[in-house]
Formats: structure tokens, sequence, C-alpha cells
């Protein structure tokens, strides 16, 4: 019996030995609370986050973006200049992504797609107002609100043991509403 253990743990190690390390040590198949546990580590970490929209001629933009805080449902808020370029590029084409990370640290990313809409909404404006916008002359009448109604999160936190696919290298993420 002894042999017989001892032959098992000699096979184990060894084919363990061949197993490539992202497999013994990525987390993608994580469950759906580690993830959103993960992905709002990563966010309210990040002070800014990208805004990707796609232009008349199909052409992905990205631009820095200064976030209200995600919900409980990650839906997201910006305020921007209603007569800005991705407030057209929304009205045209509504499909975007939000990107969070801070590469100094390298703790991970946090990567949303989903459907925004230009909210023209004063008293709602006035609600979420930021005290540096009273430095913008007629801010009440420039900006608009953006919400973000969240299809997709895919999250890498290595804090969390969330890391990509070893051979594909994509990242853990769940459906959202």
């Amino acid at each position: 019996m002894k042999k017989l253990n001892s032959r098992m743990i000699l096979t184990c190690l060894v084919l363990l030995s061949f197993a490539p390390a992202g497999n013994l040590f990525s987390r993608n198949s994580a469950d759906r609370d580690t993830i959103m546990v993960a992905a709002r580590e990563i966010i309210k970490e990040t002070t800014y986050c990208a805004l990707v929209t796609v232009d008349s001629s199909g052409q992905p933009q990205i631009r820095t973006m200064n976030p209200f805080p995600p919900n409980e449902e990650f839906i997201t808020w910006f305020a921007t200049s209603r007569t800005s370029r991705k407030v057209r590029e929304i009205r045209n084409n509504p499909k975007v992504c939000v990107y969070y990370a801070d590469h100094i640290t390298a703790k991970g990313y946090v990567n949303i797609t989903g459907t925004a809409t230009v909210i023209d909404d004063k008293d709602l404006l006035l609600k979420m107002k930021r005290e540096y916008w009273n430095g913008i002359p007629g801010w009440q009448e420039k900006f608009v609100l953006i919400k973000i109604i969240p299809k997709t999160l895919e999250v890498i936190n290595y804090k969390h043991g969330l890391t990509n696919d070893p051979n594909t290298f994509r990242a853990p993420s769940i459906k959202l509403n």
C-alpha cells in the first residue's frame, strides 16, 4: 500500500510539473460575487476611467473621464458638455466601454461594456453636482449626464486571484442585466 501511495504521489507530481502554471493558479471560473467584489475594489481605487465610444465612421474613440461611483448594479454616470463629440457619438451609437485601471499600482483592471444614454435633466444634474463645477461659467446650461447600463463586467484583480486564461488571455467576466 505504501508503494502504491508513493507511486500515486510521484505520478501526480510529474503530471503537475508539465501543467502550465496559469492553469494551477488562474481563477477564471470565479463565482459572480467574487468578480463583483474584485471589480468594486479596482473601481474604488481608481479616480479616472476611460470611456470608449464609436464615431460615425465606426472608429473607436477614447477619452479620460471622471465618473460618479457606480451603483450596486454597476450603472455608471458621467457629466459632460452637451456639445461634446462623445454626446454625438452616443446618440448615434450607444454601445460603449468603460475601462478602469491604475497602471502605476498594477492591481488589475475592470472593463464594462454597455449601453449609454444621454440624460438632459436639470434637476438630476443639480443633485449630482460636483463642487468644482462652480468654476465653469454656465455649467447648468452646458452639461448633460451620460448613463451607462452595463451588459458585461470583465475583471483582472491579482489580489483576488482573478487572472486571464493562460491560453486565450480572456479575463474572467459575467453578464449583467
